[in-house]
């Protein structure tokens, strides 16, 4: 079994409409019921924080501070970590736009919020993510970028350092003067970084596609296959320098073409992520919303597994409304996948009766207006 990684006490200060709240938990999962509007979502929302990135709504931070918060707001969770006991901090100093996200880690500022990867990994299933498969590729590449980052903590600095060259390149040649040797080094840097990213997403699918072969889901949800298409499609068996040096050619012939467009038009920020059903052989986006809301489970559940099989820590799992389309008897199975993963989930409902199938492996509170009982 994987070590379990689990919040154990849980402090909000501004934030959404928590104007304060401590919640003292255990090793248990954790049961959010309450009306529409509560605050359940922004509890999870805050737990995300605990992590890279803006959280599970992607959200501005000045978004997040509670209305009429004028010193930002902060999240502060003791947790049995992955390193050990840890105390996390994590808000803005201020609510005005343009505010960074301060991280400290036992009372220390933390150089870069990647740090946090060192401590716990989580992950989460909201309702905003039912559209994935049919919505824009840009949000499937997001999502599989999430899922390398959770294994691969250096992809997120790749990713931005890729993005920021690529920036660069498209305002020299839109300006038209741009020197050789100057667009050259930009292309050379994308070259680098591009590649590394792809082999990234590659080597994701390749781990995702052998636990999916061993039926982690154990049937309950259907099994996915995955591949990546729009950049060097069929070409990922050849050695990463020579992939690099096909991809600065390709970023050379097509200056002209860039500069007419505005844009890049090859690279890993053009790929898709594209999804099967498996047993049905179809693309998901062709698929009933009842099936590719299972695709989805049974895919978070294969990478959840995944995680804790490659760093010997269990993810804290985040799973929004994840009851509300489930009939009882495939509820009662996700329980029992998700609580055998060794991990603390955090699950959100409106009625508390979905989850008796989880009896005493989990804590109940009840969630009104910016307030948690139980």
């Amino acid at each position: 079994m994987p070590h379990k990684v689990f919040l154990s006490r849980l402090k909000l200060s501004d934030f959404r409409n928590y104007a304060g709240l401590s919640l003292q938990l255990d090793a248990r999962h954790v049961v959010l019921t309450g009306d529409n509007g509560a605050g359940k979502t922004n509890l999870m929302e805050a737990v995300s924080l605990l992590s890279p990135g803006r959280g599970l709504r992607r959200a501005a931070y000045a978004d997040v501070a509670r209305v009429g918060a004028e010193t930002g707001f902060s999240v502060f969770a003791e947790l049995d970590g992955m390193e050990g006991p840890v105390e996390i901090g994590t808000g803005t100093a201020g609510a005005e736009e343009g505010q960074a996200r301060r991280l400290r880690i036992n009372g220390t500022t933390a150089k870069t919020v990647d740090e946090i990867l060192d401590h716990l990994r989580v992950l989460w299933l909201t309702p905003a993510m039912d559209g994935l498969f049919t919505g824009g590729s840009s949000d499937r590449r997001r999502f599989l970028d999430r899922l390398v980052l959770s294994l691969d903590p250096d992809h997120g600095r790749r990713a931005s350092d890729y993005e920021r060259a690529m920036r660069s390149r498209n305002k020299l040649l839109s300006e038209g003067r741009a020197d050789p040797a100057w667009l050259t080094g930009l292309e050379r840097q994308m070259a680098e970084l591009g590649i590394s990213m792809a082999l990234a997403r590659q080597e994701m699918l390749g781990l995702l596609a052998a636990l999916v072969e061993k039926n982690h889901a154990g049937g309950v949800f259907p099994a996915a296959d995955l591949a990546l298409s729009g950049f060097l499609d069929g070409e990922w068996h050849r050695p990463a320098f020579d992939l690099e040096e096909q991809y600065l050619e390709m970023m050379k012939n097509g200056r002209y073409r860039d500069a007419a467009a505005g844009r890049t038009l090859d690279g890993p920020h053009r790929s898709d992520l594209l999804i099967r059903h498996r047993a049905k052989n179809m693309e998901a986006e062709r698929c009933s919303t009842g099936e590719q809301k299972a695709l989805l489970v049974g895919l978070v559940l294969a990478h959840s597994r995944l995680v804790a099989n490659m760093t010997g820590h269990a993810p804290v799992l985040l799973l929004d409304e994840i009851a509300a389309h489930l009939d009882e008897g495939r509820r009662a199975a996700l329980f029992d996948l998700v609580d055998d993963l060794g991990g603390q989930a955090f699950m959100t409902g409106t009625d508390q009766s979905m989850f008796s199938a989880l009896g005493a492996r989990a804590r109940y509170l009840t969630v009104a207006n910016g307030t948690v009982s139980g």
